[in-house]
């Protein structure tokens, strides 16, 4: 890692909070994380599943996750966090097609599932996901959190209890509003107005959360994470409650927290 890259750390309840300088060593410090983890479960297990997010925040990581040294793929297995609904996997905005073509179609996983948001059936799709990810020890989840504090689709107020794995979800303006802002609609009207998604309880029933969180638009979901309630209205606080979630920053991210927690 460059010199000065690394910036600060602390914790915050279950949450390992890492600070640094800028987008690439954040990414890198993330993926050397999920790698370490995933090496370990097939070890151990002689199997690895992982959860994965999309969307701008994630750009950096996935590059560094790409070129990981020492994970045998074959022997992994990918999830992903939401699906728009409606949506066909050819569409430029949808998660299927940013996934294939950000690391699918270079790293040689052992099995993929995706979330079909363009279904017949989308209540039937939910319950299909959910079957998959049933029983199944999920090694590690790497997700992001939004400009209104969501944790996949699951915009405030969350349900932080609900007993399902993947629910359909109705996306508010901040959230949709993020999507145009980040290129990937050209217009508000565009973005579907529903998703499918993991749920809060799905996220958190994973072994480890990496959750990469760059850029100033995040501080304000940031802070209301780290340093609020622990509330549906905002969801990204509940990651506060698990045992084992590391939370990557860069500094813009970072610069709404008090001086102890951003190493002002």
């Amino acid at each position: 890692m460059p010199e000065g890259a690394f910036q600060h750390q602390f914790q915050v309840e279950g949450v390992y909070v890492q600070v640094f300088t800028g987008k690439p060593t954040l990414g890198a410090a993330a993926a050397e994380l999920v790698a370490a983890r995933l090496r370990q479960a097939i070890a151990g297990r002689r199997e690895a599943n992982v959860i994965l997010a999309t969307g701008a925040s994630q750009y950096e990581f996935l590059d560094a996750l790409r070129q990981t040294e020492g994970v045998d793929w074959t022997r992994a297995t990918a999830f992903h966090l939401d699906e728009y609904l409606g949506l066909s996997p050819q569409h430029p905005a949808s998660f299927r097609r940013y996934l294939r073509e950000r690391l699918f179609d270079h790293l040689p996983f052992g099995a993929i599932h995706l979330l079909e948001g363009d279904a017949a059936d989308p209540v039937q799709e939910c319950r299909r996901y959910a079957s998959l990810l049933a029983g199944r020890t999920v090694d590690v989840a790497c997700i992001g959190i939004g400009e209104n504090g969501h944790l996949a689709f699951n915009d405030p107020p969350a349900d932080f209890s609900t007993p399902d794995l993947v629910h359909i979800v109705s996306l508010d303006e901040a959230c949709r509003r993020q999507q145009v802002g980040e290129g990937h609609f050209a217009a508000l009207e565009d973005v579907p107005r529903q998703a499918l998604s993991l749920t809060i309880p799905a996220i958190l029933a994973a072994r480890t959360i990496s959750c990469v969180v760059p850029d100033r638009r995040k501080a304000e979901a940031v802070h209301s994470a780290l340093e609020g309630p622990i509330s549906p209205y905002c969801p990204a606080s509940a990651l506060r409650q698990h045992a084992d979630c590391h939370l990557y920053l860069d500094r813009d991210s970072a610069s709404l927290l008090s001086s102890s927690m951003s190493g002002r």
